[in-house]
């Protein structure tokens, strides 16, 4: 199943496993009184960044304009998101 996957999408979904950790723990630093808010504005970062990444490309021409990757970016973010809220709570 994960072989029809193409390979930029996957270094699409690894770069953002690690933008919703940093991204998470980040949040956690900020506001560590309400983590419900936190994974909110994480939430929001994390689907900003990645497809602030691919209207870059479009309108600068600088690299190729796919959505897909977007949602690969998106996707990856969000399963980074919650390993850190599993160490979060592991941890704590």
């Amino acid at each position: 199943m994960f072989n029809n996957i193409a390979p930029d999408k996957k270094r699409h979904f690894y770069a953002g496993i690690l933008m919703g950790a940093v991204l998470q723990g980040l949040g956690w630093w900020l506001m560590p009184g309400d983590i419900a808010l936190s994974v909110v504005i994480v939430l929001g970062l994390v689907i900003i960044i990645s497809y602030g990444f691919e209207l870059f490309s479009l309108v600068t021409g600088m690299g190729i304009y796919d959505f897909m990757d977007a949602v690969a970016s998106a996707i990856g973010g969000i399963f980074g998101m919650g390993l850190a809220l599993l160490a979060g709570c592991w941890l704590f």
